[in-house]
């Protein structure tokens, strides 16, 4: 992956209160073009189910369906790829078990130059940084900032997701900092017009 689809990566996540199928049809509604389904807390047979619906509408609707974490869950349900955190299985297995002639699209969550560097030495297609800024879902005291955000870019090459913090008026900063995309959850997920605001956000351009 050379550069994402949309500078708008969409989080299919409950924080909010919405059925996940339902959420993803909103977002795909609104113009969405990459999403991740997040399903922390939920058992594996209500994740593979919504990631299969999911999957299936991304395909009819040409966009990029990112499951998180679970490298079998992607595979089962057809997504095109999964993200990982820096606990979570490690890039070099994830794809043998995703398999080197699929073409899944792996992202890493990192958190400093080192991790970013690592993860494209790896192969990973694109990494999250974060968290940009205080508050967010995880409530975050202090974030990474865009100096922080202004190093990552400058030591990889891959695209960058932002993500922590991240409301809509932060949006022209953190792309202007070198994020090809924002991942926002808060500020969508609470919003009194989700479409609405997915399509403002993706109206939103670099300054």
């Amino acid at each position: 992956m050379t550069r994402l689809p949309s500078h708008f990566y969409a989080m299919i996540d409950p924080a909010g209160g919405h059925e996940p199928v339902s959420l993803a049809e909103t977002f795909l509604d609104a113009g969405a073009r990459i999403m991740q389904l997040r399903l922390k807390d939920a058992p594996g047979r209500d994740f593979l189910a919504a990631a299969r619906a999911i999957a299936g509408l991304c395909r009819r609707r040409g966009a990029i369906l990112i499951v998180n974490d679970r490298v079998d869950i992607a595979m089962l349900a057809g997504a095109h790829g999964v993200h990982l955190g820096q606990e979570d299985l490690p890039l070099e297995a994830a794809r043998r078990i995703a398999g080197a002639g699929e073409n899944r699209i792996i992202g890493i969550s990192t958190h400093t130059v080192e991790q970013a560097r690592a993860a494209e030495n790896g192969g990973a297609d694109y990494i999250g940084f974060g968290p940009m800024y205080s508050g967010g879902l995880k409530n975050i005291a202090a974030g990474m900032g865009l100096d922080k955000l202004r190093a990552i870019r400058a030591a990889v090459r891959i695209p960058i997701v932002a993500i922590g913090g991240i409301t809509q008026a932060r949006v022209p900063e953190t792309l202007a900092a070198g994020a090809d995309a924002v991942a926002i959850i808060t500020d969508v997920v609470n919003a009194p017009d989700i479409g609405a605001k997915v399509r403002s956000l993706l109206a939103l351009a670099r300054n």
